[in-house]
């Protein structure tokens, strides 16, 4: 199991250090998000800064972008790294499309992503191997690529793709068309075992493949003093009172409270939701161990079940060392 970290929304000024920083600790990737600051440009920074780690997104918004767009910013990324790559792609919800991104929401989601993951795998053959341009789909039609548009072939042209979700449709398709799966920081083992897993087996046999080449990437919420789980609780508290979320709880038999807290969510009463999190609900939701003990504990939930681990804490050089190498030693100690 591979132990990576997730960069905080920054200044690109402080990306270089953090990169090398994360390099020197010896994680496996750097992940970034697309929340304050456009996820991409980052990478570019910590290709250039680093030379063996990782790097991807987790996530950029395919929804918010054309597929020809993501192949060419991915495609540069690959080739000045030397083939670190990962491009972890997510849906977003309709009203942040619609009303943050001014996009349209597609009828079907899932397809709409389907279509984006084989039409940026059309424009990279194009370009890598010379075929011609010639992507037929329901929401993209990609017929043109003129030499002056193409930048040719790289040497690691195999760009693997993560795409993100929570439910069973898009378990499916990353385990139909994708490399991995970027696991919601909402979630159980429970759930992991008992949906995400089976639905990316699932996928796998539609398309004919070993469900054991799809990577899981958790993203693991954690507790190692009482100032943590506080917010854990209202982390726990928010995502649970998302109406499309409500079958993580509901598996567990909370489904009353997933509705009590929409209720909440709906009247803005953001202060009384994590009295509803108890400590079994924290428990399950989120991994509990002191600091000395967090490393090994973190593997020990995991092991056999994630390929990749991320803390659900962004990496800042303002955070304190011990957290993180102390983290990093055991969990590689417990291997």
């Amino acid at each position: 199991m591979k132990f990576d970290v997730s960069i905080a929304p920054t200044t690109l000024t402080e990306v270089p250090d953090l990169a090398r920083e994360a390099e020197a600790l010896g994680f496996d990737a750097i992940w970034t998000s697309e929340t304050q600051h456009d996820p991409f440009l980052p990478l570019a920074l910590i290709a250039a800064h680093t030379q063996r780690i990782q790097f991807g997104t987790a996530v950029a918004i395919a929804f918010a972008r054309s597929p020809t767009v993501l192949a060419h910013t991915a495609w540069d990324l690959a080739h000045s790294s030397g083939g670190r790559l990962i491009l972890g792609l997510g849906t977003q919800v309709q009203a942040h499309i619609e009303r943050r991104f001014g996009m349209s929401w597609p009828n079907s989601p899932v397809r709409f992503l389907r279509e984006t993951i084989e039409a940026m795998r059309a424009v990279w053959a194009c370009w890598q191997s010379g075929d011609r341009l010639n992507y037929r789909g329901e929401h993209f039609k990609l017929r043109l690529m003129t030499p002056f548009f193409n930048p040719g072939p790289i040497s690691a042209p195999d760009i693997p793709i993560y795409i993100a979700g929570v439910n069973r449709g898009l378990c499916r398709l990353a385990g139909e068309l994708a490399n991995g799966f970027h696991v919601h920081p909402y979630h159980s083992v429970r759930y992991l075992r008992e949906v995400v897993r089976p639905s990316i087996e699932e996928g796998a046999a539609m398309g004919g493949r070993d469900p054991g080449e799809i990577e899981l990437s958790v993203t693991a919420m954690f507790v190692e003093d009482p100032d943590r789980a506080a917010f854990v609780r209202s982390q726990i508290a928010f995502y649970a009172s998302t109406p499309s979320y409500r079958p993580v709880m509901a598996i567990h038999g909370w489904g009353e409270v997933a509705d009590e807290l929409s209720g909440l969510a709906r009247r803005q009463a953001w202060g009384e939701m994590p009295r509803l999190i108890t400590d079994e609900i924290l428990e399950t939701f989120a991994v509990v161990a002191p600091l000395p003990r967090l490393g090994a504990t973190l593997r020990s939930r995991y092991d056999g079940l994630a390929d990749r681990l991320t803390l659900y804490v962004p990496f800042t050089l303002a955070v304190g060392e011990d957290l993180w190498s102390q983290t990093l030693a055991g969990f590689r100690e417990a291997a």
